[in-house]
């Protein structure tokens, strides 16, 4: 058969099968258009099944209903997510998408020009379409976030629905159920209506409120109480890859409560009728850290618990998640509040939602005593030496720019991220809240504090939980004014414009940045993955497979030669270890001559010498004698 021939064969097959779509072509790109979302109520209630026992082939299938009238009607595909702030909505992983209206498939189109919307047409006599669609989660991390594993299961509403245009998220009606896995238990914000079997129906709630209230699953599960006695109930729900991980020691859990406890004297405010922690303990399961009005998601190490190093302390993850449930989903910017996910969002404050965030996080991480004071100047070390020596891409680009990295590079690795920045508002802000707070507290020679703005600006309308308040850039300033006067517009916009350094708070609150040849212990601690640091000596991090990281711009190793992805292979004719490049280091020390790396790239060979004679260098913190020492005063509990 002619060539030709074949290539038509499977088409005509395709044909006759008739399936029920269209193809976009068939459309004009001027003909589709998506209805505004409008400030009116959904007429109905969309119903939402969905069934996640398919654990083995990680498949999840959904089943809507959605309530319709003759004629248009377009459904969204969640684009723009909340927390991610950006449109990252994974529709590449929905499949087999199929619509029915009286029993009888209808053909869909998707739109164009905006591939997250479907339009179909809704048959005369028909009140409602059925959808029905599979949710293909990762089999491989390669593929994204891998959520199902045989015995955890992470579910995201957003990855689930579809929904109506023309409506704002908060008034469209749901009614979701979740058929589970035989034996699992399962965590969410949501309220359980009822159970029927292995199949949970949650209370009706808005969209919004479901898209918020994520579900955390899993065979091995345990429920720690944060706030005994509390009014409103605080749990910290633990999954884990096998029971021995769920064991916490009485001072771990003591530890996680103050936290709760110093947190709520921050605020002076709960934003919530209650707050549930989706915790999972796996190497199967991806970790995350995602912020919701009345949850978080959060995934650490199986050994969180068990392996516990009092010198490290545990990490910021659970305060800076909590955190966000008043800065950033109570008090929101405000152009990143939408009326629903297909409308995009503006970043120009992450600074504020992320950068105050992650600088509270590590402060009540110190003050609960879920790090020491030791150990939280340590991972302060890390971050102001990251902003004095490890940033050369702040002569290019400002903090203020890198607010666009989730909608630029959707938090896609970067080659050279120390030279092309990716998301500093994050690390970036926290030491910008540190001047601030430092500011504050000396002019006000210690009565106001940065405690007091959030108290100010996160803390009013105790109890309130079903709306957003948002901000702007003036109110920032406003309420800063009101802790204590000062040209709070100069101050921020020089640091977040990269008209100074970003390191100024350290000196501000009594202390100074120093290398020495030792690792602090929070540094040790990262290190036990098998990794090794050699940033702020010859400029490069290594994988524990000799593979480099991230190379520094403008480093002793950057200029001789040294690129990320090279492998180290060996290191002065010595096989490539993390000891062995250590010594090399040290032996190199004042001396004359190079340190020489062979290093292979794909399947090529060479020896790049590296000019580099400073030794050792990783960062510590030392107080400035004669100065007032605010640090200890920021990290110490709130009474």
């Amino acid at each position: 058969m002619p060539r030709p021939a074949r290539r038509l064969l499977p088409l005509l097959c395709a044909l006759a099968l008739a399936p029920a779509f269209a193809f976009a072509q068939d459309i004009p790109l001027t003909s589709a258009q998506v209805p505004l979302p409008v400030d009116a109520p959904f007429a109905g209630t969309v119903r939402i099944d969905v069934d996640a026992t398919d654990l083995a082939r990680r498949i999840v299938r959904i089943r809507e209903e959605i309530p319709a009238k003759a004629g248009r009607l377009t459904l969204l595909y969640p684009q723009w997510l909340p927390g991610n702030h950006g449109p990252s909505g994974p529709l590449d992983k929905v499949a087999g998408i199929a619509f029915k209206a009286n029993g009888k498939p209808l053909i869909w189109t998707r739109d164009p020009l905006n591939v997250y919307a479907f339009h179909l047409d809704v048959p005369e006599g028909a009140s409602s379409v059925v959808a029905e669609y599979q949710f293909l989660t990762p089999t491989d991390p390669a593929q994204g976030r891998v959520v199902m594993t045989p015995n955890l299961l992470n579910l995201q509403w957003n990855a689930l629905v579809l929904y109506p245009a023309g409506h704002y998220a908060s008034r469209i009606d749901t009614a979701a159920s979740v058929k589970y896995p035989a034996g699992f238990s399962a965590a969410t914000a949501l309220d359980v209506e009822r159970k029927d079997g292995d199949t949970v129906v949650y209370r009706n709630v808005p969209l919004d409120i479901l898209v918020d209230s994520p579900i955390y699953a899993g065979r091995y599960g345990k429920v720690i109480d944060l706030a005994p006695g509390a009014k409103v109930p605080v749990r910290l729900n633990v999954f884990a890859d096998a029971p021995k991980f769920l064991e916490a020691k009485p001072e771990q859990i003591a530890a996680h409560r103050r936290m709760v406890e110093q947190a709520l004297k921050l605020y002076g405010a709960q934003h919530y009728d209650h707050y549930d922690f989706l915790f999972s303990l796996s190497n199967q399961l991806a970790g995350n850290g995602l912020e919701h009005q009345r949850s978080s998601e959060n995934g650490e190490d199986p050994g969180y618990f068990a392996e516990y190093d009092p010198k490290a302390g545990f990490s910021d993850l659970l305060a800076h998640e909590y955190t966000h449930s008043w800065d950033g989903k109570y008090r929101r910017p405000k152009d990143l509040w939408t009326p629903n996910y297909n409308v995009p969002m503006g970043d120009t404050l992450l600074w504020v939602y992320e950068g105050q965030t992650q600088y509270w996080g590590n402060v009540l991480t110190g003050r609960s005593g879920m790090r020491s004071k030791q150990a939280s100047f340590d991972a302060l070390a890390l971050t102001a030496a990251t902003y004095a020596e490890n940033r050369p891409g702040l002569a290019w680009r400002a903090v203020q720019d890198t607010t666009l990295d989730p909608i630029i590079a959707a938090r896609r690795p970067k080659s050279y991220r120390n030279y092309q920045l990716s998301e500093d508002y994050y690390s970036a802000g926290q030491m910008i809240w540190l001047e601030a707070d430092a500011r504050i507290r000396a002019k006000t020679g210690g009565r106001k504090s940065l405690d007091d703005f959030a108290r100010a600006f996160f803390g009013v309308n105790d109890g309130e939980w079903k709306v957003q308040n948002t901000y702007t850039f003036e109110d920032v300033v406003r309420t800063l004014d009101g802790v204590v006067k000062d040209d709070w517009t100069t101050f921020l916009r020089d640091r977040l414009d990269g008209r100074v350094p970003l390191t100024g708070g350290l000196e501000a609150a009594g202390w100074k940045l120093v290398f020495k040849d030792e690792p602090n212990d929070i540094a040790k601690s990262y290190a036990k993955s098998g990794g090794a640091d050699f940033t702020y000596s010859l400029g490069l991090s290594v994988g524990k497979d000799g593979k480099v990281g991230d190379v520094r711009w403008d480093s002793p190793a950057f200029n001789a030669g040294v690129g990320t992805g090279m492998t180290l292979v060996a290191v002065n004719d010595r096989e490539y270890s993390k000891d062995a490049l250590s010594d090399a280091v040290k032996e190199a020390k004042g001396g004359n001559a190079p340190i020489r790396l062979l290093v292979k790239t794909f399947d090529q060979y060479r020896t790049i010498p590296v000019d580099y004679h400073g030794g050792l260098r990783y960062p510590h913190l030392e107080r400035i004698a004669g100065k007032p020492d605010l640090l200890t005063s920021i990290y110490a509990p709130k009474r």
